[in-house]
Parts: structure tokens; C-alpha cells; sequence
């Protein structure tokens, strides 16, 4: 096969399993060898070769079946450099013993490993911030963490600094936000100090830099970073940064530092699903329960809150909070009417939107099938059916077009969907398992 087959199956690829995913898993791979039945992939680290092969492994399978190609499996390597960069073996620069500690942003101590409660929307990100915080060789750089306010990016950097300083003290780890970066070089062009700017900030061993999109628009600063940027990833330094969106959606980013940070791994931190919030709620509890150790709370409330409150952990732990706090001072215990009178207006602002994506994942955990098979191309019924029912809950519990279902379902024309819900509609009435299923599934996503 052509590199011209293989991009073309590429596109197709892209409309399958969406923008993001393709940006992130599909778009890095490259075709290097196609014989004796075995399509050979290079990838830049094991973990990406890894988690391409459970994840999308059957989807590119088949569209090279498709594009005619005789291929029974396929395989992941690393990708050789033939011309590595020798590792420094001295620093850059001698380290006086008397030398100033790097001026970050202060971490805050309870944003550790511990602390976050792990679940499928955050899943990938842990265990990529996990593989960082090993502190051994460098395996994607950089980590771009991204995602919705309150879902755990600065939590994730926090813990990812605090297990590197805590397994490698002599490390140089700096964390800071793109606002701080900023401030910091503008100062340094004020006071004439550019030069001793870049000898600090190329002098460290982990640059961890939050909420990047900061930077958009402002020329100079881009520039700095972009050079600071390249100054680590020559040495081997690791990278990691956030921000609230993808790198090629961040308006104002010149294209060349889009490109830089598209080249590790980026990874979306989804939002919550009800299960994590139920157990960041009882985590959060727990220690709550050490400060008001007379407090009593009665059974549903956690679960009542989990479902209620969806759109942002921060709000979800702050009314845990205030609920804790107001039970204590009126010397009342935590039942349901206290919650709803307590935190009304956060119960009125919070009122939950199901989304596509939410529906989709939890049919698919409900029926204990891949989420990249539920908008894959596979037909055998124990993924076709799910698929339906998916696609029956969307347009019965989101106000989505037919068309924009089709677009969530891997780019399927909206007859597709047509076909699916009237297939659902028709068996519901005559299948009391598919009934009690969808009753399930239903009071699972509207709480």
C-alpha cells in the first residue's frame, strides 16, 4: 500500500471516531511496512502503541480491508531515531551550591494521586500524568492535558509535581500559569533581565505551564515560549501543560506552537459521569466526617447531589461544603429536604443537559462493549443493538438534530439514525428485556 492509500483510509478514519480522537491516535501513525498479512505502524511511545491497539486497532483494520489490503492484523513499534540526540552529560550551566530554588506557582498540597478519584472520563489522563510523575525517560512531550473548568487539570499537575519532587528531589520542577509566564517576561523585558529569563526558564528539568490559551493574541510572549519550548525538548526535558480546550481549537495560537503541542499527547478530560461524582461525594464526605463527627447524613443524599450537580466538580464540592457547614451551625442532620432548601439556587443552576456523549457512554458500559465500537463500523448484533439503543436515547433525550446524531455516531447519514430509532420503537413493544433496559437507562441519565 501507497502512502496516498494510507491517507486516504486516514480520512475515513477522521469522520469514524471523531476530530479529537483522530488528532490525538490516528493522525501520529505511520505506515511502515505492509507484507505477510501484518500492517506495521510506527508510534512514538509504547503507551500511545498501547492504547492505540485497544482502542481503534479493529477500526483501522477494517478500513485497510476496505482499501483492498490483505491484512489479518495489525502492530505497533516504536519509532527509531537513527539519529538520537545525545543526552547532555553535564547541565547546562554549574549549579552554585548556595543556588535560588526556581520561582513557581505554590502548589497546593491537597492536589495529590491520592486525592483524585479516578473514573472513565478521567481514566486516560491519570494514568498518562501517572506515567510523567515516574520521572524516568520521557515518553510523550508534552502531556496537554485539556478540558472543562473543574474536571481536574490543575488537580492532575499539582499530583504530577508533587510525585516528582517527592521520588527526585534534586529535580528542577517548575509550575506556573501561562498569566505567570507572561508577567515574568514582560518584567524581564522592563528590567533589561531577558537573557537571565531564558537561562531560568530553559534551566529546568519539568516546565508545567496551566491554562496555555492564556497566551493567545499576545505576539512577544508566543514567541518566548515557542523558543523556550524547543530549548527543553532538545534537552530531553518534559513538558506539560493545560488548557480549557484542544491545541488547534485555541484561537490566537500561532500555528507553529499548535503543531508543537499536537506532537506529544493530548488528552481530553471528559466530563464527569455519575458514578465518578458519586465517589468524589463520598471521598469528600469522609473527611468531612472527621471535622463534624456528630453530623449524621441520611441515605440518598450523596447520591441525590451526583446526580443533580453534573457540570463542574468545583460546584460539586462546594455544596458539599455549605451543606456540611450549615447542618453543623443549625445542629440539624443532612437529609434531602435540608440539601434542596440548603442549596437551591446551585440545584436551580446546575439543572442537568444529557449529552450525546453521556448517552453513549453509558449504553456502551451498560452493555459492556467498547465506546470506540459504539461509533465504529462494526454490524454483529452485540454492538449494532447498542448502537441503536444509543441512538434512540439521543433523540428522545437530547434536542440534537438527526443529522448532528449522525455526526456523534462516527459520521452516519441521519437515515441511519431514522432506522435505528424505529428499530428500537418496534422491538420495545414486543422485547420486555429491551424495555426494562431503556427504563434503566433513562433513570440512570436523567437522575
Amino acid at each position: 500500500m501507497t502512502n496516498e492509500g494510507w491517507a486516504e483510509i486516514r480520512e475515513t478514519l477522521r469522520a469514524r471516531v471523531g476530530k479529537d480522537n483522530y488528532i490525538t491516535w490516528i493522525e501520529p501513525l505511520k505506515l511502515s511496512a505492509l507484507s505477510g498479512g501484518v500492517a506495521n505502524f510506527s508510534v512514538p511511545t509504547t503507551f500511545f502503541g498501547d492504547w492505540v491497539k485497544r482502542n481503534f486497532a479493529d477500526q483501522i483494520l477494517h478500513q485497510l480491508h476496505r482499501s483492498g489490503a490483505e491484512v489479518d492484523r495489525v502492530e505497533f513499534a516504536l519509532e527509531r531515531n537513527p539519529n538520537p540526540a545525545p543526552k547532555p552529560t553535564e547541565p547546562a550551566r554549574k549549579r552554585a551550591t548556595d543556588e535560588k530554588e526556581v520561582p513557581g506557582a505554590p502548589l497546593d498540597t491537597r492536589f495529590t494521586f491520592d486525592s483524585f478519584v479516578v473514573g472513565k472520563p478521567n481514566e486516560l489522563a491519570h494514568a498518562a500524568a501517572r506515567r510523567v510523575a515516574e520521572g524516568g525517560p520521557v515518553t510523550f512531550n508534552p502531556l496537554f492535558l485539556y478540558g472543562g473548568v473543574g474536571l481536574g487539570k490543575t488537580h492532575l499537575m499539582h499530583a504530577i509535581a508533587h510525585e516528582l519532587q517527592q521520588r527526585q528531589p534534586e529535580l528542577r520542577v517548575l509550575y506556573l500559569s501561562a498569566e505567570q509566564f507572561m508577567y515574568r517576561f514582560v518584567q524581564a523585558l522592563r528590567e533589561r533581565q531577558v537573557m537571565d529569563f531564558k537561562e531560568l526558564f530553559r534551566s529546568v528539568d519539568v516546565l508545567m505551564v496551566d491554562d496555555v490559551q492564556f497566551i493567545a493574541g499576545k505576539d512577544s510572549t508566543q514567541e518566548e515560549f515557542f523558543h523556550t519550548f524547543n530549548a527543553l525538548v532538545d534537552q530531553n526535558k518534559q513538558i506539560v501543560i493545560s488548557a480549557d480546550r484542544a491545541p488547534g481549537e485555541i484561537k490566537g495560537l500561532e500555528e507553529r506552537i499548535k503543531s508543537r503541542l499536537q506532537c506529544g499527547l493530548v488528552v481530553d478530560l471528559h466530563p464527569t459521569d455519575y458514578e465518578l461524582r458519586l465517589g468524589i461525594l463520598q471521598q469528600k464526605a469522609e473527611f468531612y466526617h472527621t471535622q463534624y463527627r456528630d453530623l449524621v447524613i441520611a441515605p440518598g443524599v450523596l447520591e441525590f447531589l451526583a446526580h443533580r450537580i453534573s457540570t463542574n466538580v468545583r460546584v460539586l464540592e462546594g455544596a458539599l461544603t455549605r451543606l456540611f457547614a450549615f447542618a453543623s451551625l443549625v445542629g440539624r442532620e443532612i437529609t434531602l429536604d435540608l440539601t434542596q432548601d440548603c442549596l437551591a439556587d446551585i440545584l436551580r443552576a446546575s439543572d442537568r443537559k444529557i449529552t450525546i456523549e453521556e448517552i453513549q457512554r453509558k449504553v456502551a458500559e451498560h452493555f459492556n462493549i467498547r465506546l470506540s465500537d459504539m461509533i465504529g463500523p462494526k454490524r454483529v448484533r452485540t454492538i449494532a443493538r447498542p448502537r441503536q439503543i444509543a441512538m434512540y436515547l439521543s433523540k428522545q433525550l437530547t434536542s440534537r438534530s438527526l443529522p448532528d446524531i449522525g455526526r456523534r455516531f462516527g459520521g452516519r447519514d441521519h437515515t441511519t439514525i431514522m432506522h435505528g430509532v424505529r428499530k428500537i420503537e418496534e422491538l420495545m413493544t414486543a422485547d420486555s428485556q429491551l424495555s426494562d433496559d431503556l427504563q434503566m437507562l433513562k433513570r440512570l441519565l436523567q437522575g
